[in-house]
């Protein structure tokens, strides 16, 4: 029992380095960064300079104004607002539509059978293919925008989930059969507990290709 206070503290003190290793490595990084974007833009200011034309090779100082002009405009603002909300709405409908087709796809081998050969061979078509369809069918506005980003990262959330799914360790499911566990249990206890990570990144993708997408 006297030693367990020693064990303690030794655990803490070997935390403490831990952390503050990664404090110091996170530091570098920031300073790494921080220079090289120092070198880069020292670079683009003289060497703008000495293209001398500024049509094909914009002044440093030219974009640095109009970016800070631009972010005191008050429809430049009322636009980025605009899109932030379309982005952050189509993932959102991309993934309250995905997350439960991948976990059934995931946790159900007949429904992966039925839908694996839809999901794959609509994943294939152009984002760009959609848009005359999504006009068609939505008019203009919000709603063919919102179409088009849900449609393309509901697949991204689809096989992420799914995948996530797949790769849970069946011994999970046996130990919560074992105690009398149903379906529902299953699916709420271990499904999609163990599929968050998997649902994660399909989100954390989908948001990122919504960006792309929007533009």
């Amino acid at each position: 029992m006297k030693e367990e206070p020693h064990g303690q503290l030794k655990t803490i003190a070997q935390m403490s380095r831990t952390q503050n290793r990664a404090a110091s490595y996170a530091k570098k990084f920031n300073l790494a960064a921080l220079t090289l974007l120092v070198i880069v833009c020292t670079a683009w200011y003289f060497s703008a300079h000495l293209v001398g034309k500024p049509f094909i090779f914009p002044y440093f100082e030219k974009v640095v104004g109009s970016i800070t002009y631009a972010l005191t405009d008050a429809a430049v603002l009322r636009a980025i607002a605009i899109t932030i909300r379309r982005v952050l709405l189509g993932t959102l409908y991309a993934v309250l539509a995905g997350v439960p087709i991948g976990m059934a796809m995931g946790f159900s081998p007949l429904i992966m059978k039925a839908l694996a050969p839809y999901v794959n061979a609509l994943r294939q078509i152009p984002t760009t293919a959609w848009v005359p369809l999504a006009i068609i069918w939505f008019g203009l506005g919000d709603g063919p925008t919102l179409f088009v980003l849900a449609l393309h990262g509901v697949f991204i959330v689809i096989l992420n989930t799914a995948a996530g799914v797949m790769e849970i360790d069946k011994e999970y499911y046996n130990a919560v059969r074992s105690m009398g566990a149903s379906t529902r249990d299953v699916i709420t206890d271990v499904v999609l507990p163990g599929s968050l990570p998997g649902i994660i990144t399909g989100v954390r993708l989908a948001l990122g290709m919504g960006w792309m997408t929007v533009v």
